[in-house]
């Protein structure tokens, strides 16, 4: 991949406090990458600093090959969606979206020409004499979008921009965003805390813990086979799990008479299943003994919280309809893998998960 976009060792500090820590990402031409990670992680930093709102320390920020880090905002052609939109709330659908052109300079009638075409592309036609305070949420981020697509910019940068929206109009606001910037070929970054966003949106996703990418890659790769158990734990498999990998590749639950090395299993709830404790064990499968703590309804069935040995619990998604105690069932051969495992040792490094490891 040509890199059109291009971070080499970026690092910002706030005082005594390293925010970037020698970051480094390469994002291609017409592709939409998602920084993902946890509040204070750095990924708006990031983003701040492409826009030139944040100066770095050290390291080179790259648009096709020429160092944007200390050009001032203006001069970057970098275009950037805030998370509350940033609307002049005095200002008309129209005059909103030609706010960038009229800072540009742009002729009246050329504004008049531009701001029609960004209506008609977010299908906002009829809504520019409106006054932004009479839209929907949905619709100030469609205003938004087009007051930073009206400057034509060389890159897109997205602030979690759909965080103040209901569930049902973020889900439909993703696809119309993915959609339109495939359709335009426009290079964005996009800040986002939400795994199903990321996973929805991004070509590829840039997972971000104490100022540090950690994993970048497609989201099928990021979400199937995580580096580190902290990817492994944001991309939902938070259950953790202590077991011995033979020499055959096989599982066993740690703690018994299996010799092999030391691994940490980390799974998702719906990677094992629960089965009564008197049904016997089959020979491909691993049988933890637990007891049912908690049942929670989540509309498409129930979630429980299963207490096996010590102060060891898991969750787990599905239907039981057994009495307490149950034993919750791994498969361990001849199913396709789900979740990771990490060497006890070296807990940040991931090792390959046998194949049918952790998958119900």
């Amino acid at each position: 991949m040509t890199s059109y976009l291009s971070i080499e060792a970026l690092t910002v500090s706030y005082g005594a406090t390293r925010v970037l820590d020698h970051v480094s990402l390469d994002v291609g031409r017409g592709e939409m990458i998602a920084l993902l990670g946890s509040s204070g992680c750095g990924k708006t930093t990031l983003l701040r600093s492409i826009a030139g709102f944040v100066l770095p320390e050290s390291g080179a920020i790259k648009v096709e090959g020429r160092d944007i880090a200390a050009l001032p905002p203006e001069k970057r052609g970098t275009a950037m969606m805030f998370q509350s939109y940033a609307l002049w709330p005095h200002m008309s659908v129209a005059a909103n979206i030609g706010y960038g052109l009229r800072m540009r300079a742009w002729k009246k009638d050329a504004i008049a020409a531009r701001v029609d075409e960004m209506l008609a592309l977010l299908q906002l036609e009829g809504f520019g004499p409106r006054p932004v305070t009479q839209l929907s949420g949905g619709q100030r981020q469609r205003v938004a979008l087009g007051r930073a697509l009206a400057v034509n910019p060389s890159l897109l940068l997205l602030d979690e921009p759909m965080s103040n929206l209901d569930y049902k109009v973020r889900l439909e606001l993703r696809h119309e965003l993915r959609a339109l910037q495939q359709r335009i070929g426009i290079t964005a970054v996009y800040v986002t805390h939400d795994r199903e966003e990321a996973l929805t949106l991004a070509d590829r996703i840039a997972v971000i813990d104490a100022g540090r990418i950690i994993q970048c890659g497609p989201p099928e790769e990021v979400f199937h086979r995580p580096s580190t158990a902290f990817v492994a734990g944001f991309m939902g498999a938070d259950n953790g799990l202590d077991l011995i990998e033979r020499a055959d590749g096989t599982l066993a639950a740690a703690g018994g008479s299996d010799v092999g090395r030391p691994v940490r299993g980390h799974f998702r709830g719906d990677a094992a299943r629960l089965v009564p404790a008197a049904d016997p064990a089959l020979a491909d499968t691993l049988m933890l003994p637990g007891v049912v703590a908690q049942a929670f309804y989540v509309g498409q069935g129930y979630r429980y919280r299963v207490r096996t040995g010590g102060t060891a619990s898991f969750g787990f998604n599905g239907s039981y309809s057994g009495s307490n105690p149950v034993s919750t069932q791994f498969t361990v051969n001849g199913v396709a893998c789900s979740g990771s495992v990490t060497s006890t040792p070296t807990p940040t490094k991931t090792s390959t998960p046998p194949r049918g490891a952790l998958a119900g």
